[in-house]
């Protein structure tokens, strides 16, 4: 079964900082441009999750929501098959579920919406406190 699982999540305070992991299972995604992704409590029924990041598959280039321009870093490792989403200077504003997805090199959507992305983590909570 293939998987992304995220981890890293958590609780902590206004101007904080977290480093969310995502981690393949059952197969690699090296070629596969990643994101993440964030979905924000008022908009958990209708299901919308908001573009953050975007890392190429070599890792050289990214790309970031100007929400968290500044703030948020996104970097791969290959070799280990895990992207990672380094946030700094929190704020109750970012308060989501987190989620990493992937985007078959094939799939000419949008990086920005979330029907690009052919698998998806689980997602992992942050909730920051003010």
């Amino acid at each position: 079964q293939v998987r992304l699982v995220e981890s890293g999540g958590g609780s902590v305070q206004t101007g904080a900082s977290l480093t969310l992991s995502c981690t393949p299972s059952g197969r690699t995604f090296s070629e596969y441009p990643m994101g993440w992704f964030r979905q924000f409590p008022e908009k958990e029924r209708e299901k919308k999750r908001d573009f953050v990041a975007l890392i190429t598959p070599n890792g050289r280039n990214t790309t970031y929501a100007d929400s968290v321009k500044g703030r948020f870093t996104v970097s791969r490792e290959n070799t280990k098959g895990t992207v990672y989403l380094q946030m700094n200077n929190l704020g109750p504003e970012d308060t989501a579920v987190y989620y990493c997805a992937a985007k078959s090199p094939w799939n000419v959507g949008n990086y920005r919406f979330q029907t690009s992305y052919d698998y998806w983590g689980q997602g992992t909570q942050v909730t920051v406190a003010s």
